[in-house]
């Protein structure tokens, strides 16, 4: 019974991979730009 089910999920396997990759690359470009925000609020604020 593995043996069928086995080619399948090599591929949902591969997918999942490849989706939290691009989750986890998209979510470390989020806050980097959140404290490049921050930053640059701080150096324009009114002191």
């Amino acid at each position: 019974m593995s043996e069928g089910g086995g080619g399948g999920s090599e591929g949902w396997k591969e997918r999942g991979v490849a989706l939290r990759v691009f989750v986890y690359v998209f979510a470390t470009h989020l806050f980097a730009g959140f404290v490049w925000i921050l930053f640059y609020v701080g150096e324009h604020a009114k002191k």
